[in-house]
């Protein structure tokens, strides 16, 4: 058997889908609550259909919200496909499907696309959802398979450069006395 420490990709993988798999982290095109954004200022080019907001855009669709300095939004014939959006950092927040907190993401840049299904997450990102934290320099996260792909940046001498994850136990019981007991 080979010890848990001397492949920690695998492990990280698993661990991350089965961690962030209660919710689903995306905008949902196939629901009935419309996307929304406000920002200082607005750029629509109909014949390309891209729209750029700059200026502390907000984004929200139902109680998911993306927040950021710059939010570009691309349309093709289906309708909305593809959102980039920059920050120091650009940061977004979802609740869960059960009600149970919220993902609370943010990074440098984040991009949403409808095509690959796929949320991304680059430069100095960090998920962090019910007490479990994922740190990365680039983390992908399929919203359909629920597959989280993680990959740390070179050590800058300002952080590690590697992946870094806190994993809690499944579930914590609080005891008549405030005391938590891991079940």
């Amino acid at each position: 058997m080979r010890p848990f420490n001397k492949h920690p990709s695998g492990v990280l993988a698993t661990l991350l889908a089965l961690a962030l798999s209660s919710p689903v982290l995306a905008f949902d095109l196939d629901s009935d609550q419309p996307i929304t954004v406000s920002a200082d200022s607005a750029r629509l080019d109909d014949s390309k259909g891209v729209a750029t907001y700059t200026g502390d855009v907000i984004l929200t669709q139902g109680k998911t919200r993306l927040t950021a300095e710059r939010v570009v939004l691309y349309r093709n014939t289906e309708g909305l496909n593809r959102i980039e959006a920059s920050g120091a950092p650009a940061h977004y927040t979802q609740p869960s499907r059960d009600g149970e907190g919220e993902t609370d993401a943010r990074a440098l840049n984040i991009t949403w696309s409808a095509d690959d299904q796929q949320l991304t997450f680059e430069r100095e990102a960090v998920i962090e959802q019910n007490g479990n934290l994922f740190r990365g320099d680039l983390i992908h996260y399929d919203t359909v398979r629920r597959v989280v792909t993680a990959k740390g940046g070179q050590d800058t001498g300002s952080g590690t450069g590697r992946v870094e994850m806190v994993i809690q136990p499944r579930s914590t019981r609080q005891g008549s006395d405030g005391s938590t007991e891991s079940q």
